[in-house]
């Protein structure tokens, strides 16, 4: 055996030493009780706010995600049912009670849910469905669990620290990538958008004042940019990690208070907590040890998930492809031209959190090719308003209810209509233009996920068009 050979054998032993040294599973058994008391509270709040209905029951018309085109409502009584479910099985992932199955249903419910209708699309929505997947692979519930007192064999104290790293290697990812997104001159150098939001909010006691000012607008922007290329760092340090926590808790509770986007601060302030150590997440478990101090827990670990296993090397295997996708995904934009904010070809499922301010408006007509008549589409007659609001300013969703309007006229007698839009866009308050080509027929375009031609480019000079 060869020097070169000795040493790659070393580094291996020694990789797969350090991933399957023991460590607490406390971290791993809080973040189960947390996701599922979160989740829980969530899917409440969802229902009784009528978003069920408004958003899964009310629409006409839906906008799947290309290739998941079969997936569809199921109806009033399905729907609530199916967030009854995702309601009652959050409550079990906490409890601890038929774990396995609980985290599957949730995750594949859960992600049901988000594929019928990507007007819907929000970044914590798919943090929510990975981390669920996440969760799908881990013994999350060998301990401070109703499974473990159905089964007190399944206890355990100790987990291979690969276990939980990989939890904490996708929040690097999230964090990190949030931060490379804002690397953009919008976001640095003209503090865009937040110097337009931020005024909105002048009239808030105390700090009202300070919202209008230029300068708070650029120190958000700067904060925010060096906050999420940094923090995972000082989380992952033992000497910085009680600080850093007190940032992520100011973070995300000031985008709570000044944006409207739902759970996802008060989902990252619990996941977060994974980085720190088994003895504080023991102190915060302590008031259920009364419940479960009675059963012995098995200690050979290393033999449940040795990495030497067929069936853990299996689910190494699947993680690595799944963060090698984690990774590559994001990036995917720099195979399509133009102006990435302005086209948005590869902007979903990329940590991109509110960076741009985008609004529109799309006029759709339908001509008969036959007779040369042509009228104009009432949008609000098929869309809600928050789908018309999204659809206005996203290639794909403008593809998708153009091929809708054609069938729609179809049946009403009009044998190959021709569908063209005639939509207005404005970026980042730069002025109202152009922004698909409108002498395009798209009804006889097809989506795919080669660059549309069809998206006119964005030109940074150019005076309003409308």
């Amino acid at each position: 055996m060869t020097a070169i050979e000795n040493l790659r054998k070393g580094y291996r032993k020694n990789i797969i030493h350090y991933l399957e040294h023991p460590v607490s599973i406390a971290p791993l058994v809080f973040l189960r009780i947390a996701f599922g008391a979160v989740m829980f509270f969530s899917i409440i709040r969802f229902i009784l706010n009528g978003w069920v209905e408004e958003l899964y029951i009310l629409p006409k018309f839906y906008f799947p995600y290309y290739g998941f085109e079969w997936v569809q409502p199921l109806g009033e009584t399905g729907m609530y049912s199916v967030f009854g479910i995702l309601g009652v099985s959050s409550l079990l992932v906490m409890l601890g009670l038929f774990y396995r199955v609980s985290i599957t249903t949730f995750f594949i419910i859960f992600t049901y849910v988000e594929l019928i209708d990507k007007s819907n699309y929000l970044n914590h929505y798919y943090f929510v469905s990975i981390i669920s997947f996440l969760l799908i692979l881990v013994p999350a519930h060998r301990s401070f669990s109703i499974d473990t007192i159905r089964k007190p064999s399944l206890k355990i104290t100790s987990i291979p620290v690969w276990i939980i790293g990989i939890f904490k290697l996708q929040m690097v990812i999230v964090y990190l990538y949030a931060g490379i997104a804002k690397l953009n001159y919008d976001w640095l150098m003209e503090a865009l958008p937040l110097k337009i939001w931020l005024p909105a909010h002048a009239d808030m006691p105390v700090i009202g004042s300070l919202l209008d000012e230029l300068w708070v607008a650029y120190f958000f922007s700067w904060f925010g940019a060096v906050y999420d290329l940094t923090i995972p760092f000082f989380l992952l340090n033992r000497k910085t990690r009680s600080i850093a926590y007190i940032f992520v808790i100011i973070f995300h509770l000031a985008t709570a208070l000044f944006f409207q986007i739902g759970m996802f601060p008060y989902i990252m302030i619990v996941m977060t907590l994974i980085f720190f150590s088994e003895g504080f997440h023991y102190k915060n478990l302590s008031c259920l040890k009364a419940i479960f101090k009675s059963y012995q827990p098995q200690d050979d670990v290393l033999s449940l998930y040795s990495i030497g296993s067929y069936k853990n090397r299996i689910l190494l295997i699947i993680l690595s492809f799944y963060f090698l996708l984690q990774v590559l995904v994001p990036f995917r934009f720099l195979l399509y031209p133009g102006k990435f904010f302005w086209t948005e070809q590869g902007y979903r499922f990329s940590w991109r959190v509110m960076l741009m301010e985008k609004g529109g408006t799309a006029f759709f007509y339908v001509k008969d090719p036959e007779t040369g008549k042509q009228c104009e589409v009432t949008n609000c007659d098929y869309l809600t308003p928050n789908q018309e609001k999204m659809m206005s300013t996203q290639p794909d969703m403008i593809l998708q209810f153009a091929h809708f309007l054609k069938e729609e006229y179809k049946r009403k007698g009009i044998k190959d209509p021709v569908i063209n839009v005639e939509s207005y866009v404005t970026l980042n308050g730069r002025g109202s233009r152009l922004f698909i080509d409108s002498n395009t027929d798209l009804s006889k375009e097809e989506e795919s996920f080669l660059p549309k031609s069809w998206i006119l480019p964005f030109n940074e000079n150019k005076p309003s068009d409308k």
